[in-house]
């Protein structure tokens, strides 16, 4: 029934958008959606959705694709086909973010006729084009196993060649956030992308097009690494570099489901919805609306609760979100089909105050399928996980239809109406409940050489002929100011300005990254200030260290 319904959400022969308000509205304002385009919802004031958003169009796509190439639903190749054709147009179309080829492709949304929109919005948004090629190379992968390779070279790999060269050219670059709010980094838009690079070089090399493969391998190493800065000592993952909030966001928990590969266990170094660290940072996300929501009043804390994007919020009042209240369940489901496959669970001092929800006499440890402290958590979360879905049940009115927010007081339906990520974050946690498991992406078994959140698995310390240095530097900035390095080796990029590393503002005003570089060797580096286009460097002269023979290094300056 879900995928009817988002089937009927995805143009103009919808069932709303043929109601005669609405049609007329659209014949007034603008050309009919084409073929392929997700609405993000019929809405047009208050707030105005009538757009499609290249994110939101993905996440949409990949649960059409997964669907179908899961044997859930064979009914949408059509869809799915329209889908390509539009994307192949929207590439190509200039916009205020500029062309295909000079920055065009981090436009967040369009028009739904298929062009640009001209007004004011935050752009760039870099997670688009990481969300559109792992649908796709999703596409891709099942359509070579079915001898389509043809279509996959000819058709669907120049639309991924596209999007995985801006996001290996700009992955470090700041972005706006998953809400459209913060411009600095995001975890989410990191995690995605560093997906997206990941199954591009295995889709590359499986059609012969290797020519990408080195530059994009190197690329997913750096953003990998990039990935772990966000990982906040206090038992959370910060969803942005930059903002001014708590950094306690939906962000984290959208990615951790979004990256979620059945294939890496609960390995911490990607994340995986099992992991320690995903865990801990579930629980402080769902606490820290607790106290938020009226609708929350009086609920104990191992009990499931409603949420929203974060506890700061205040668009359209700060409500909790349909699709964010899901991504708590499907994040707890996904955790689940890991544990029960590999029949045991570990408890890390990490993890163990989430467990002990469920049991709180639990200590940490390792504990076998056949223990009945494995089936006392199981259960545990099993019933944590559907409470999260109960709550969405119960604030869902009689005719199924689903808004963006419900209210924080009362429960009733807020923001835009038929929000189309509304139902597939619905269909995607139903399916994880049901034991379904999406095709592997190629997380198992990575490492990295940068430091990684140590006792959950994966990464660590310096590799062969390096040692892991720390650069904190004191440097205060202003709204969409971002804290980078660069220097004399390729670790450190070379002193090219346009491929320099973001720092770290989760300790703000201290920005802070750690970079592998050559043992002891003499390293002159420096540290900039990127606002857009704008690049201020420090003053002369070069800052310089010598590193040690090995083990680690931090090295704590103040910007000059």
């Amino acid at each position: 029934m879900l995928i009817q319904t988002l089937c009927s959400l995805l143009a103009v022969n919808s069932a709303w958008a043929q109601s005669s308000t609405l049609a007329a509205y659209i014949a007034s304002q603008s050309p009919l959606a084409k073929a392929g385009i997700v609405i993000a919802s019929p809405s047009n004031v208050n707030p105005d959705y009538l757009y499609t958003w290249t994110r939101d169009s993905a996440v949409v796509f990949q649960t059409i694709i997964d669907q179908y190439t899961l044997g859930l639903d064979t009914t949408t190749r059509g869809e799915i086909d329209n889908y390509v054709a539009s994307q192949v147009i929207i590439q190509q179309v200039s916009n205020p973010s500029g062309t295909i080829t000079t920055g065009g492709l981090g436009e967040p949304k369009f028009n739904i006729d298929e062009t640009a929109f001209t007004g004011a919005w935050g752009r760039p948004q870099r997670d688009g084009p990481a969300l559109r090629s792992n649908a796709l190379i999703t596409w891709a992968n099942y359509l070579l196993k079915e001898n389509n390779a043809t279509y996959v070279t000819n058709t669907l790999w120049p639309i991924i060649q596209n999007d995985l060269n801006y996001v290996s050219q700009n992955w470090n670059q700041s972005t706006f956030d998953l809400w459209e709010e913060v411009d600095s980094s995001s975890f989410f838009t990191t995690a995605i992308q560093h997906r997206s690079l990941r199954q591009g070089v295995t889709l590359a090399n499986a059609i012969g097009k290797t020519s990408v493969v080195s530059s994009w391998t190197t690329q997913a190493e750096n953003v990998l690494c990039f990935l772990q800065s966000f990982w906040n000592t206090a038992g959370y993952i910060t969803a942005n570099t930059g903002g001014g909030r708590s950094g306690k966001d939906a962000n984290t928990v959208l990615a951790s489901i979004h990256t979620f590969d059945a294939a890496a266990g609960c390995d911490a170094l990607t994340f995986q919805p099992c992991s320690d660290v995903a865990l801990s940072n579930l629980l402080t996300y769902v606490n820290s609306f607790r106290s938020v929501y009226s609708l929350n009043s009086g609920i104990a804390n191992n009990q499931a609760v409603a949420t929203g994007r974060y506890p700061e919020d205040s668009y359209q009042g700060g409500n909790p979100w349909y699709l964010t209240t899901l991504a708590v369940a499907e994040q707890l489901y996904d955790s689940l089909i890991v544990w029960k496959a590999q029949g045991s669970l570990q408890v890390t001092s990490r993890s163990l105050p989430f467990f002990q929800l469920f049991d709180s006499s639990v200590t940490a440890g390792t504990y076998a399928s056949t223990t009945s402290t494995f089936t006392t958590l199981t259960t545990g979360v099993q019933n944590y996980a559907d409470g999260f879905v109960e709550v969405v049940a119960k604030h869902t009115p009689s005719d199924g239809q689903l808004s963006e927010q419900y209210s924080k007081t009362d429960g009733s339906q807020l923001s835009a109406v038929d929000l189309t990520w509304s139902y597939a974050a619905t269909l995607t946690a139903f399916d994880a409940r049901a034991g379904v498991v999406p095709a592997s992406w190629g997380a198992a078994g990575l490492t990295t050489t940068c430091n990684a959140p140590s006792g959950g698995g994966g990464g660590g310390g310096g590799g062969s002929g390096t040692v892991a240095v720390t650069f904190n530097v004191f440097a205060t900035t202003v709204f969409g100011q971002n804290i980078y390095i660069c220097g004399s080796v390729d670790a450190l990029q070379n002193w090219d300005p346009n491929t320099a590393l973001l720092l770290s503002s989760a300790g703000y005003p201290t920005w802070s990254i750690t970079v592998n570089l050559p043992a002891s060797t003499s390293i002159q580096y420096k540290y900039l200030n990127i606002e857009g286009s704008t690049i201020i460097w420090e003053s002369d002269p070069n800052m310089e260290i010598t590193t040690p023979a090995s083990g680690t290094w931090i090295e704590n300056d103040t910007w000059r």
